[in-house]
């Protein structure tokens, strides 16, 4: 696949805006019968996370209008369902809220054989202990949380933690991510810990260790630190691999990194949540988005490695030789997926970052 030439980042976002594509507070339609299904599908996506014609592409392949909200993290994500589905047809939880949604009776099994392009996907990602014969969800895109930085303005390679966690040399110009178990867990790296840990003593470490360094954090963003390195708001940032690249396209100053102590292992998942008002339209979409060149098209416009195998066939050299997108095993081997522990830790979790924000 020739190499896309990149329009400038602010486009990125812009024209899903542009094209009516997203919706921020899109109405969504009344739970009806699965026979009498309108020509419409509701896609609750991250940002910049879909191929620049992708949704358009489905439309005049179906008939089917797809419509599409954001959210800036699992945790809206969980939050906007947990008391009923408002009306999502497809979601895109990441491997652990896969577990702890399908626990909560929060998501619709998927009806395989109305997904012929499950074949494309590659059978290493066709086994997932987060969900045992993916009967929740089909694996969508993967990657790594790592570093951002900006290297004509720091010292060196940010190749540790301790750069965002323990130390002032660059201090108000550090943004962490915005969620719990993301900083929390990433912490739990830097002090040598699991990022999986239930222990309380460590999490309570890792919390102490944030407050401290807090006075040097300029804000925990919410998906957004990739542009506040574009902008030169900060000169690193905690982010997903792929958000990094897109902006590094437009500018060759912006590098990644995966820090020494180990990352975090992610893949986010197409998923039905229970009450989706267009469950056959759901399947198609689905489908449509493990096509071999629909999904060739969005890995090359977001910068995030794919599952589907069919699609890598028509990638360039320069998408899957790219170790920001593939990690070396070297990088695999310090690398921890992300579990689901239960209530009871996501309670700790959530108690302590309420604390941290409450400094």
């Amino acid at each position: 696949m020739k190499h896309r030439k990149s329009p400038m980042m602010t486009s990125r976002r812009s024209f899903l805006a542009g094209t009516g594509a997203v919706a921020a507070g899109i109405t969504l339609a009344p739970h009806k019968s699965f026979s009498a299904e309108d020509k419409v599908i509701n896609f609750y996506n991250w940002d910049t996370y879909i191929g620049e014609t992708t949704l358009d592409d489905f439309a005049a392949a179906t008939g089917i209008e797809a419509k599409m909200d954001l959210f800036a993290d699992n945790d809206e994500l969980f939050a906007k369902l947990r008391e009923g589905n408002p009306g999502f047809d497809v979601i895109v939880p990441s491997n652990d809220y896969v577990e702890r949604m399908a626990v909560a009776d929060m998501l619709s099994p998927l009806d395989h054989d109305k997904i012929p392009n499950i074949a494309n996907i590659e059978p290493v990602f066709m086994e997932a202990a987060f969900d045992p014969g993916r009967k929740f969800s089909l694996p969508y895109m993967w990657g790594t949380i790592g570093i951002g930085y900006r290297a004509g303005a720091v010292d060196g390679v940010p190749d540790s933690w301790k750069w965002l966690y323990d130390s002032d040399k660059y201090s108000g110009r550090i943004a962490l991510l915005g969620d719990a178990s993301t900083v929390m867990g990433l912490a739990l790296k830097y002090l040598g810990y699991s990022y999986n840990t239930v222990d309380p003593a460590e999490i309570k470490q890792a919390e102490e260790l944030i407050i401290a360094q807090k006075p040097h954090i300029k804000l925990f963003a919410d998906d957004n630190g990739q542009d506040l390195l574009a902008s030169g708001e900060v000169n690193l940032a905690q982010e997903w691999n792929g958000d990094i690249l897109q902006v590094q396209e437009e500018d060759e100053d912006i590098a990644y990194i995966v820090p020494k102590e180990g990352a975090v292992i992610w893949q986010d998942c197409l998923c039905i949540p229970a009450g989706a008002p267009h469950p056959q339209n759901a399947h198609a979409f689905i489908d449509y988005l493990l096509d071999a060149e629909a999904g060739a098209a969005i890995a090359d416009f977001i910068q995030y490695a794919t599952p589907n195998g069919a699609a890598k066939k028509l990638m360039s050299e320069e998408y899957l030789s790219n170790p920001a997108i593939f990690p070396t095993e070297e990088v695999i081997a310090k690398l921890e997926p992300e579990i689901y522990r239960g209530e009871e830790v996501t309670k700790l979790f959530d108690e302590a970052w309420t604390r941290i924000n409450a400094v």
